[in-house]
Parts: structure tokens; sequence; C-alpha cells
């Protein structure tokens, strides 16, 4: 018996190194683009009359404020300006643009291996969000975020298996001027990171210049219109049901420049959306609705997210609830109106409302996560690092978001059932004079790592053990993830000489 033991301990130490190394991408239990939409909230029927109220809404009530460019645009595509200046659109309008739309939109990353391709119930997690606050999650404090903070989120973005694209989720407040705030951001989050990157910009004038950076980023302006990178995250409309006159100003010239659009509509539900759920998801769609003949009346079939993003309101204190079950039936009803249309679309989802990466945090941002996920949302922003209702942002927390997607991709991917995975055979085999358990089956051993998700930082120890461990904290295991990601060069960084011409090019805040 004693000659067995280095045998099974060699065996156990084989199989341990084999789990040690990373799975081929076919066999990971877990992906980018998994196919959702299990979970609908909404029946056919509810489907159909909120696609109907919200072309009433288009018809009937329209939108303000559109810049003179858009009014032209949209009036040319068959838009009607009223007396009051709003633009009203014909059900048949609305409809021919909807057949005009992409629906296979792929928004590419600089390494291809990261593209997103967005057409159906695939499944994407990723970053976003104005935070103006960096959370100390160790003190406990908040305090203002800085280009380098924002440049360290894409760093650590590019390490998480679970993050698959990601857009700004910090304004870097130590950057002062408008449009070197806007450059700098996409400096710091392409040097930071090779996937999809999402950004804004706050003024038409800065778009020229933002696009020369970015051609000198890809090698060309050919190259860059072949792979857009980046894509413009833009809130083209100022809910309830007006045009944000400047965004769509910015909106038409990044649709110029060849760079994929986020149509955003972001109401509050009871301030500037209705206050009930299926009426803030009517006015979103509505919007985006509008949205989405102005990017077609421009360029027809420009890849373009439908991107509504209602955001529930506690109608006790005005306080926003991103954490809450009615965010996450929000973002799941307004996925399902995605898939009525057939467009790839995004959302909201894992926002905490919770102050720092505690329970209440963990359980805000799971549910939200997963709802999303199984609804077949394309594309889950906010999913990771989000505090305090979109305020705060937190780099261990974002470490942390990484597991907490990790099991809402594991919910999403769902239950295979065939001939292997019901074990009939299995059960025989144990049963009738096998070992009476499963563990160390061949079938139990073959399957335990594309079945089952392993958390990275949750630990699953017995007491004992964890005891043995010395107690380890979730934040500090997560800090020191963070600065072991921090101490190494940036797997994203620009070539020596691309990052001279760009510095000399434009005033870059980061230090070489």
């Amino acid at each position: 018996m004693t000659e067995l033991t280095p045998m099974r301990s060699g065996g156990r130490a084989a199989r341990r190194a084999a789990r040690a190394k990373p799975l081929a991408d076919h066999l990971r239990p877990i992906r980018p683009g998994m196919e959702g939409g299990t979970y609908k909230p909404l029946s056919d029927a509810d489907v159909q009359a909120i696609h109907t109220a919200a072309l009433d809404a288009l018809e009937q009530i329209g939108l303000a404020d559109a810049p003179p460019s858009g009014v032209a645009y949209l009036t040319g595509a068959g838009a009607v300006e009223g007396e009051d200046g709003r633009i009203r659109f014909p059900r048949a309008l609305v409809e021919d643009m909807l057949a005009r739309a992409n629906r296979e939109v792929v928004f590419p990353a600089r390494d291809p291996a990261h593209d997103l391709h967005l057409s159906g119930t695939r499944v994407h997690y990723g970053t976003a969000g104005a935070a103006v606050h960096m959370v100390d999650a160790q003190g406990r404090v908040y305090r203002e975020s800085t280009l380098q903070d924002l440049h360290d989120a894409a760093r650590i973005c590019d390490q998480l298996d679970n993050i698959h694209f990601v857009q700004r989720p910090m304004v870097a407040r130590d950057v002062t001027d408008n449009l070197e705030l806007d450059l700098n951001t996409i400096y710091a989050c392409c040097s930071g990171t090779t996937k999809h990157v999402g950004a804004s910009f706050t003024d038409p004038a800065y778009v020229p210049e933002a696009l020369e950076m970015l051609h000198m980023i890809a090698g060309g302006e050919d190259a860059w219109r072949a792979r857009p990178f980046v894509s413009n995250s833009n809130c083209f409309v100022v809910p309830p049901m007006k045009f944000a006159t400047e965004s769509c100003e910015v909106m038409e010239a990044c649709i110029k420049g060849g760079m994929p659009v986020l149509l955003l509509s972001a109401g509050m539900a009871g301030a500037t959306a209705p206050s009930t759920v299926a009426g803030a998801i009517v006015q979103a769609v509505a919007e985006c609705l509008a949205g989405l003949v102005y990017v077609n009346a421009i360029a027809p079939g420009h890849p373009a997210v439908f991107g509504t993003w209602p955001f529930g309101l506690d109608l006790r204190s005005g306080a926003m609830t991103g954490g809450s079950g009615e965010q996450a039936l929000l973002t799941a009803g307004c996925s399902q109106m995605h898939k009525f249309y057939g467009l790839p679309g995004g959302a909201a989802g894992g926002i905490a409302d919770s102050k720092l990466p505690d329970m209440q945090a963990g359980w805000e941002q799971m549910c939200s996560n997963v709802m999303a996920g199984l609804s077949g949302l394309n594309m889950v922003y906010e999913a990771a690092g989000m505090h305090a209702s979109l305020l705060g942002f937190c780099h261990e927390s974002l470490i942390l978001g990484d597991d907490i997607i990790g099991q809402a991709l594991r919910c999403v991917r769902g239950i295979e059932v065939n001939e292997e995975t019901l074990a009939l055979d299995q059960m025989r085999a144990v049963c009738m004079g096998g070992p009476g358990h499963y563990l160390g089956t061949e079938q139990t051993l073959a399957r335990m790592e594309q079945d089952h998700v392993y958390p990275s930082y949750g630990n699953r120890a017995s007491p004992k053990e964890w005891d043995e461990q010395g107690k380890p904290d979730l934040i500090e295991t997560a800090r020191v993830r963070k600065e072991a990601i921090l101490s190494e060069r940036s797997r994203a960084a620009f070539d020596p000489q691309l990052d001279a011409a760009l510095r000399k090019r434009f005033n870059i805040h980061l230090p070489t």
C-alpha cells in the first residue's frame, strides 16, 4: 500500500499542473459571446405593446432640439418637423430604417482575439461610466479620479478574462482642458488594453484630432476604417424625448470618421422617464429608435448599438438605484426589445449603490449581471467596479467583479442535456460493483475544468483551512492582484517610436 502512495501523489500533482495551464478557448467553461436569451421577463404581447407605444410616441410626440444638420438628415429621410420644432417619425419611416440597420455588427479590438461579435444573443461584459471618484477600499475613503487611475483600470481590464471590453469607467479630474481630456482618455485606455475601447467627446470640434490620434495608433486612416477599435459612446438624447444638440453633432462627426456608435438613452425612471418599468422601457426604445433613424439617414448600415439604458430611482429620496431588482428588470426588458428588433443592444448591469466592495455590492452586482446575461444582452456596460450609483470606481472591485461575471456567465451557459451529461453509464458503473461515489472517476476528472467555473479570488476553503491560511481578506487578495498587474509593463503599451510620435503631436499627461 505504501508503494502506491507516490504514484497517486504524482498523478495528483500532474493533474494539478494540467489544471494550472490555460484551457484552449474551445474547452473553456465560459468565454466571450456565449449565447443567452433564456430569460424573457416580457410576454410576446408585452413586447408588441411596448413596440406599439414607442411608435405612437415617435409619431405623436416626437423629439425636440435636433441640431440644424440633424433636422436636415431626418426630414430628408422622411421625418416631419412640426411648427413646435419637434421632429416626428412616421411609422413607415421607422420600419424602413429598421430594415436598413446593420444586424451583424462587429466591434473590433486592437487584438483581433478580442473582437466583439454582437449579433443574436451573444453576451459580453465590460466597463463604462463617468465616475468622478476613486474608491480607496482599504482607507474607506473617496478621492477624485485621475488619468493614471483610468490607465491603471484599462491595464487591469486587459488581464481579466471576463471583462470583454473597456469603455471609460471614470473621468480624469486632473486633466482640466476638455480637448486634452478627450485625447488623453483615448491614449490612457488604448495604451492600457488591446480590447475594444469606448470613448466619448465633449465637443464635435474635438473629433478630428481624436481621429488623427486613432489613425496614428492604427497605422493609417485605411487601417483604422477597416478595424475601428474605439467606439463613440453617445448620449444623443436628453430624456425625456429631446435630442442633445452637441452630442448629435459629435455623433455625425464620428459616423463620418468611420467610428461605431453606441446610441445611449439614459432616462431616470420617475424623474426623466416614466416611473413604471414598462413606461421607462417604452421611452428608451422610442428614443433609441429615433437615434437609429438618425444614424441610418446619415450612413445606411453604419455599425450602431441600440443603447437603451433606463435607470432606477428610489422615489423616497431621489437616489439612483443601479443595484436594485427594478434595475435588473429594466435591463432585461430592454434586452428583450433588442432581440425583437434583431438589433445589437447594450444596457447597464453590475452597478452597485454600495459605497464599498462589501456584501451589499456583491448582491447588487450579481443580480443585474446575471439577469442581463440570461436575457442575451450583447453589451453589458458598467458590469464591474462601479460604486455609489456610478459616482465611484474601485480597482479592487473591478478585479472581484471578474469573479462575479464568471459565475454570471456560467448561468448564461445553462444546463447541457445529452447522453454524456445525463451520465446513466456513470451511474451504472459506480453503483453496480463500483466504488459507490463519483470522486476521481474518469468522467469527473475529464469534465471538471470544462463544466465548472472556479473563482480566482473567492475562498471555498473549510473554516479550519481558512484559519490555517491566515484568514485571507477578500479585498486584500484583490489588492495584491492589482499590485502584481500594475508592477509589470502594460501589454498594450505602444511601440516606442509610435509613443514618441503621439507625445510630440499631442499633449499626453501620462508619464513615459
